[in-house]
């Protein structure tokens, strides 16, 4: 992977983390934000990435957002089984 590919899909992952922070709206961009994620991490490998910072804050918030998305279900269940 060349480092202009690895800018965009940071920037990807960072746009789709954004939209992946809304619960459940976000949930399949902030799937994709990971898997950005995964890719970036496995081909670009340890060399230096200028959107690094938007990589791992667009991460953070997809990963934030799958976890609202699961307290919230989890909450219902909880609630509906009563």
């Amino acid at each position: 992977m060349d480092r202009t590919t690895a800018i965009r899909q940071s920037l990807r992952a960072f746009v789709c983390g954004i939209v992946g922070f809304l619960p459940f709206i976000g949930l399949l961009p902030a799937v994709y934000a990971l898997v950005c994620w995964g890719r970036i991490r496995a081909q670009y490998g340890a060399e230096w990435n200028p959107a690094a910072a938007y990589l791992s804050w667009g991460v953070r918030l997809a990963v934030l957002g799958l976890l609202g998305a699961a307290l919230t279900i989890s909450v219902a269940l909880v609630t509906w089984t009563r």
